[in-house]
């Protein structure tokens, strides 16, 4: 309990008051969507212009960068 002299902690705007656990599905959801659009980006390049191998390794890459990204400005909120 807080009395009235001491100064009552404020969230940060924009923060979303989120359950621990909600937080983590919307990380989890966020790198399972980012890695699948890379591979599906990367499997549709080599069947479209025959780059076979190099083609789904791009996009998991790329679909590993932009999670990282992603996962990094939803953990930035929070900080």
């Amino acid at each position: 309990m807080t009395t009235p002299d001491e100064p009552t902690p404020e969230k940060p705007s924009g923060v979303p008051d989120m359950p621990g656990w909600a937080a983590f599905a919307v990380m989890g959801s966020t790198i399972a969507i980012c890695e699948a659009l890379g591979v599906g980006g990367g499997l549709w390049c080599d069947h479209e212009f025959g780059t076979a191998p190099a083609g789904i390794f791009v996009g998991v890459v790329l679909g590993t960068v932009l999670a990282v990204v992603s996962v990094v400005q939803q953990i930035r909120k929070y900080l």
